[in-house]
């Protein structure tokens, strides 16, 4: 593998988009800015959840549309920088015009703020079809499994890092005030996480457009390359059945990866309204499940290069499903909140060992083929995972019910990535 990809520099700088980007999932889709919108805009917190699973129900549907077919291009034209740069400004724009998402239950105004978070997630979700697909040009040989765990973990470390930013900087800590006080009777101090957020991602995404070199290949029109490229995914859609374990791992990994989306989507929505927690609170938590899910992420990327992707993932389910498990019989705030940071440890080693999966399955030649269909497959069902929960939580009017649907995806899962061979096509 050429040097120019792998160089020290290079590397950490791939791995620092995810600690841009991750502010985004963290602080606006499942911490800070969903439960505002759940208690303060809608103002109900069943019909709340409902309608935040639904938005990002239809955002997944539009990724799965997508996805594919700017991956086709973008596998052509050689210029995956340039895409993964725009595609994060689609979330940038409409994080910062959060802002003026005050507390107004008017059905018009709920469409535009649910239209401008399921834009910005469709922006998100689309630039790691680009970032992804770099991760085998980047990571050192030997070294796949690490490069891909430490980006998970640096991810957790700048949500992390964006979470102490809002509460210390803008929204206050119990008896601590804010360093910048905001006036609170139309939230100001919780709608600037959008500006912050989106300011966040710019910034910090900058080290991978400057030090990270982008996969070499000859540029084509997007006409010319538009046309290659269903063609060639085409090819790669017909010859799959003939490739059945990689097949198998594309549709398990599909199911398991729609349970985590769900979870992170919905989880401080989940917090809030079974154990009435307050921004502060559902703060704190977001702190500690951030600090575990980030260790995890380091401490099991070593084990993902040392005992395979397949355990590493494997392992990751059964504390998932169990821990989760406890998770609903639970009625205790404080059992919950240890339970919660224990789950953590859990969420980020499934998600890298997956991306390490993909090309421990893949032959060399078909590499760039299948990091698409991979991302086809996670995002054509991704749509799932949240209606499930909008509609369970609907029919049986509780999130328990909701949060119970998640689980039965990581079972489902599981049973199907048990029959799945970690060798090489």
């Amino acid at each position: 593998m050429n040097n120019q990809y792998n160089t020290k520099k290079s590397v950490f700088s791939w791995c620092f988009y995810d600690w841009a980007n991750t502010a985004f999932s963290t602080v606006i889709i499942t911490f800070v800015f969903g439960v505002y919108f759940m208690r303060e805009i809608v103002g109900d917190e069943i019909s709340g959840a409902a309608q935040w699973g639904f938005a990002i129900s239809i955002s997944g549907f539009f990724i799965a549309i997508l996805g594919p077919l700017l991956g086709a291009i973008a596998d052509n034209s050689g210029d995956r920088k340039n895409w993964i740069f725009w595609l994060s400004m689609m979330c940038i724009v409409p994080t910062a015009m959060l802002w003026w998402a005050v507390p107004d239950n008017s059905a018009a105004h709920i469409i535009f703020v649910l239209f401008l978070v399921a834009v910005a997630n469709v922006g998100l979700e689309l630039s790691q079809v680009f970032y992804n697909s770099m991760l085998p040009h980047v990571a050192p040989e030997g070294k796949l499994g690490r490069v891909s765990g430490w980006a998970w973990g640096l991810g957790y470390a700048g949500g992390l890092t964006a979470l102490v930013v809002a509460l210390f900087g803008f929204i206050g800590l119990g008896d601590i005030e804010p360093i910048i006080q905001l006036p609170t009777e139309n939230f100001e101090h919780i709608r600037i996480v959008g500006p912050l957020v989106a300011v966040w991602f710019f910034v910090f995404m900058m080290p991978l457009f400057i030090f990270t070199k982008d996969v070499e290949k000859e540029k084509k029109p997007v006409l010319e390359s538009l046309s290659l490229g269903l063609n060639q995914l085409a090819d790669s859609v017909r010859h799959i059945k003939d490739h059945k374990n990689l097949l198998l791992f594309l549709v398990s990994s599909a199911i398991y990866r729609d349970g985590l989306v769900t979870l992170f989507a919905v989880g401080g929505v989940y917090a809030a309204g079974q154990y009435d927690m307050n921004f502060t609170e559902i703060l704190i938590f977001a702190i500690g499940l951030n600090v575990t899910a980030g260790l995890g992420a380091f401490g099991f990327a070593y084990l993902d290069d040392y005992l395979g992707s397949k355990p590493t993932i494997i392992i990751s389910l059964i504390g998932l499903i169990i821990i989760g498990g406890v998770i609903l019989m639970t009625t205790d705030k404080i059992v919950f909140l240890g339970l919660s940071l224990g789950l953590g440890i859990f969420m980020g080693p499934v998600q890298a060992a997956s991306r390490t999966m993909v090309s421990k399955l893949t032959a060399p030649e078909m590499m760039t083929q299948v990091f698409g269909l991979y991302a086809f497959t996670g995002k054509s069902i991704s749509f799932l995972g949240p209606l499930a929960f909008g509609v369970a939580t609907e029919v049986f009017d509780t999130q328990q019910a909701g949060m119970a649907s998640i689980i039965l995806f990581w079972v489902v899962g599981l049973v199907m990535i048990l029959k799945v061979k970690e060798v090489k096509q």
